[in-house]
């Protein structure tokens, strides 16, 4: 397989859900700073990918898998014995959905503004939006250690990736002590660790 990724961007969650894996995979970094967008090898990843954002996964067979948390759940169902995510058909799958969707919907979105709007209100009802979002997954993290219990799983890569945002933005935490918790936690991860070298994170 082969990951296409930006440093930093929600493909962080990809990589360290591939690392955690113990899967084969190589990956090449995109740049989505100039257009058109290329890879590190020079082709137009446009080409590659016509929606024009990371992650995309090039499986083994040739296909291309789009969308962080359908490649996040494609990646922990070909590597069962690490248990990035509960097992298919479970309530506790659809519990992972369920996380994966507001993470996607209510945190990655709500972020957004904060990098591209051009206004500081804009930002500031941005941060302002995230508020009661951020306020809920600090009451879940209050009380275990990943969002779906002692076990790190997919979901917790993608909000390790998300929250971390926070700093590049320059907005504080400081309100939500389950959250610095979890991001210390999850940075201290062996796979979490090597995807924020390969980057360049770190």
């Amino acid at each position: 397989m082969k990951l296409y990724y930006s440093p930093g961007a929600c493909s962080l969650a990809s990589h360290i859900a591939l690392i955690a894996s113990g899967l084969p995979f190589s990956s090449e970094k995109v740049n989505l700073r100039e257009m058109p967008h290329t890879t590190a090898s020079g082709a137009d990843f446009s080409a590659i990918n016509p929606k024009g954002y990371v992650p995309a996964l090039q499986l083994d067979n040739g296909e291309l898998l789009t969308e962080g948390a359908a490649i996040l759940q494609y990646i922990a169902d070909h590597a069962l014995d690490k248990r990035l995510a509960p097992p298919n058909g479970t309530l506790e799958r659809y519990r992972l959905q369920e996380w994966l969707n507001f993470i996607a919907t209510e945190i990655h979105k709500n972020f957004s503004p904060l990098f591209f709007a051009k206004t500081d209100a804009a930002k500031d009802e941005a941060w302002q939006r995230l508020q009661p979002r951020l306020a809920l997954l600090q009451r879940q993290l209050e009380t275990t250690r990943y969002l779906q219990g002692d076990q790190f799983g997919v979901a917790d890569a993608y909000l390790f990736t998300c929250l971390s945002w926070a700093q590049y933005v320059h907005r504080s935490l400081a309100d939500y002590p389950s959250l610095l918790a979890f991001l210390q936690r999850v940075a201290e991860l062996p796979a979490v660790q090597q995807a924020l070298k390969d980057e360049g994170l770190v």
